[in-house]
């Protein structure tokens, strides 16, 4: 099955093969090419040529000759980097990750489940759809060469192009390859079959071919006559196809009436419908074999017309109508879809185009294909939000894409899960937190007793990030003793609150506000996980306690809008056009319990309403507390904090990392370290929106290595 002109590239040099070529390649994009040629020992030109036929770009033959030097570890993809350009590099890296598609199917035959899931994680793998063209050609020209190789490796690399490529060529709507390879794969899987269709094909060919010519003969002569100007032709039936549609419709090969078969291509879909109608009007249409794919196209984006009907001498033939670029696209599919005009689009718009409307493509079903083609459930999640790690044994495990190795863990088995203490991700340790990358292969490091942290529930600590893994978590504490969890919780929360600042707040109507009778089950519920601290700190943030102290019957009024940033965030009950500051003794955080304190010739001086200041005030002075509430928008308000570490080198930089990842800005710090105990003291002023920032940052900084303790300064 390998053509004439592959042939005649054996052995062919650079210049050679170039003059073969029907490319629109600047000179200099040609001596990149070159370039490559020479760089990589002077390789093979089957697969450039298969790329070069497909009208791919330079970029793409320079990636897939300088593939296999890079693999070998001929030649290091920094230098590829420095030579040739970031874009190639990325290529050939993307085509070395897919190289272990072939191993990792040899564990997954007959498999149904993983073998959809790889399918689906080549697709996710290859970041640039290119990539996976070039895969493709890769497989053909290895199927082109499986002659001289033992039959137990072309079984296997036949079935695997089944399994994975097939699928794919079809998928992408590139007709060229697919059809190739389904013949040259079904040669080596069944060899009887192949034979014996092709033996019958080859019998009658003469017949078949001086029949087609009076089909053809006669379709044009109708069409000139109708006005319709079109190119007809004779269509080749794959073995392969026929061989299915036999198995498919337990046919005999006598009965597949569409292996005499013509193609008519015109220039407008107008034109496809009115020859439509020379054909029905001058033969017979078979019922039922009609399918209209212009109207309602094909899943990888296939266009044409297909009816059946009772030629001349009562035989049946197949006729297909389309467009000429119907056709182009029906044999290059979405390679035909990387070609641009010159001063149109640029080759990194038609790749996000190409993307998306690959993507969109994916969102469909096949029509025509069976119930074992497990490729019908691709989705675009294999490009955006899956990620596809694998087992040391090479099983394939699909993750939300962002997910770590606990969520690996608890995918394997829960107690896996429950025990897992450390991952190697590709041969090196890693932290749990760490996001897991497609292809990576995760090796779970487990204690052989033990159960998961608190920590872990913490969304501001990353841990775990699929709903299943934080379920079983979940599940495990509440597996545990009750007393124990209540002990648990209630400490918890109360060091959430002395750390955040939080005084003089009633655990009683705390739990009454989350919806628990008493506290009891409020602490029970933190302790088992199914509630975080940081959660309830988010929705208590406006319970305010009863009012401190208010004269009755005052009226009502608002404060007029300030110029000044950040004053809009604080509206006043019973008071008129006063000013408004925030006492520096508490430094009230938005949506915390908060009373205003009138001082003369300063306004009203907002504090929390547990601050010891405002207290001794207010006891002296009641009738200078009134009722303020914080505004919807509240700006930053600044906050200190105190954090105790055994100092290190960095130390400083880890912190002030995390602040700038939030978005928390420093006013100031101020850092005592004691050098025979080497503990660092450090007090920092930050700008925060509200309490729950202010959690999920001390959270973070606690996290870090060395830190004793982070809290609010009180």
């Amino acid at each position: 099955m390998v053509s004439s002109r592959q042939t005649a590239l054996a052995g062919a040099d650079f210049d050679t093969w170039l003059d073969t070529l029907q490319v629109h390649w600047s000179a200099a994009q040609v001596e990149i090419v070159r370039d490559a040629y020479a760089l990589s020992g002077e390789p093979d030109l089957a697969v450039a040529d298969l790329l070069a036929d497909l009208g791919m770009d330079h970029d793409v033959v320079v990636a897939a000759l300088l593939h296999e030097s890079v693999a070998t570890g001929q030649i290091r993809l920094r230098r590829v980097e420095e030579e040739f350009g970031a874009t190639i590099a990325r290529l050939v890296d993307g085509i070395t990750k897919l190289d272990a598609i072939g191993e990792l199917h040899q564990s997954s035959r007959h498999a149904g489940r993983q073998l959809e899931s790889l399918r689906k994680m080549l697709l996710a793998m290859a970041q640039d759809v290119r990539v996976v063209l070039i895969k493709l050609t890769m497989q053909l020209h290895t199927l082109r060469q499986l002659g001289p190789m033992a039959a137990e490796e072309r079984r296997r690399i036949a079935q695997e192009t089944l399994d994975i490529f097939t699928p794919l060529a079809n998928r992408l709507g590139i007709g060229r390859i697919k059809w190739e390879m389904e013949d040259l794969a079904l040669r080596y899987l069944e060899p009887a079959a192949y034979k014996q269709i092709a033996a019958a094909l080859d019998e009658r060919r003469a017949d078949r071919e001086r029949y087609i010519a009076r089909v053809m003969e006669e379709l044009r002569s109708h069409l000139r006559r109708a006005g319709i100007g079109a190119e007809v032709s004779g269509r080749v039936k794959h073995i392969y196809s026929i061989w299915r549609k036999m198995q498919r419709k337990k046919l005999s090969f006598e009965q597949i009436f569409d292996v005499r078969a013509v193609r008519v291509m015109v220039e407008t879909v107008n034109d496809c419908y009115a020859a439509l109608g020379v054909v029905h009007t001058h033969w017979n249409h078979i019922h039922r074999e009609f399918d209209d794919y212009i109207a309602h196209p094909k899943p990888n984006g296939y266009q044409s017309l297909h009816t059946a009907v009772v030629g001349p001498e009562g035989r049946a033939v197949e006729v297909q109508i389309r467009t000429f670029a119907m056709h182009q696209h029906a044999e290059l599919g979405i390679a035909a879809h990387w070609r641009y005009k010159e001063g149109g689009e640029g080759p990194g718009d038609a790749a996000e185009r190409q993307i998306a409307w690959l993507r969109q493509m994916l969102e469909y079903r096949d029509e025509e294909a069976d119930d074992g083609d497990l490729l019908e459930r691709f989705k675009a999640e294999a490009f955006q939000d899956r990620v596809y790690a694998i087992t040391p044994k090479g099983a394939i495990v699909e993750l939300s894409q962002g997910a770590t190795p606990l969520d690996f863990a608890y995918h394997i088995h829960t107690e896996v899960g429950h025990r897992c203490r450390g991952a190697k991700v590709n041969g090196r340790i890693v932290p749990l937190t760490y996001e897991l990358r497609n292809g990576e292969q995760v090796d779970v490091l487990t204690a052989k007793t033990g159960g998961p942290s608190r920590d872990w529930l913490s969304p501001h600590l990353g841990y775990v990030k699929t709903n299943r893994a934080r379920a079983k978590i979940r599940q495990w504490f509440i597996q545990q003793d009750q007393d124990k969890s209540i002990v648990a919780g209630r400490t918890a929360l109360e060091r959430e609150f002395q750390r955040l600042g939080i005084r003089h707040l009633k655990l009683e109507k705390v739990a009454d506000r989350l919806g628990f009778p008493k506290p009891e089950d409020l602490f029970a519920t933190i302790g088992h996980g199914a509630l975080t601290t940081a959660q309830v700190v988010a929705r208590i943030q406006d319970l305010l306690p009863a009012p401190l102290a208010t004269e009755e019957g005052l009226p009502t009024l608002r404060r007029p809008k300030s110029t000044e940033p950040g004053k809009d965030d604080v509206r006043i009950r019973g008071v008129g056009r006063l000013l408004t500051q925030m006492a520096h003794c508490c430094q009230p955080a938005p949506f915390e319990p908060i009373a205003g304190y009138l001082t003369q010739g300063r306004g009203v001086t907002i504090h929390r309403q547990d601050c010891r200041n405002f207290l001794g005030l207010a006891s002296q002075h009641h009738e200078r507390v009134i009722e303020v509430g914080w505004g919807e928008t509240p700006a930053t308000y600044p906050v200190d904090i105190m954090i105790v570490a055994h100092d290190r080198s960095g130390l400083l930089r880890d912190i002030t990392s995390i602040l700038a990842n939030d978005q928390v800005n420093v006013l100031g710090a101020n850092t005592l370290t004691d050098k025979e105990t080497s503990i660092a003291r450090m007090g920092l002023t930050v700008e925060i929106t509200d309490v729950v920032q202010l959690s999920r940052v001390l959270d973070k900084i606690g996290q870090l290595p060395n830190i004793v303790e982070a809290y609010r300064k009180h």
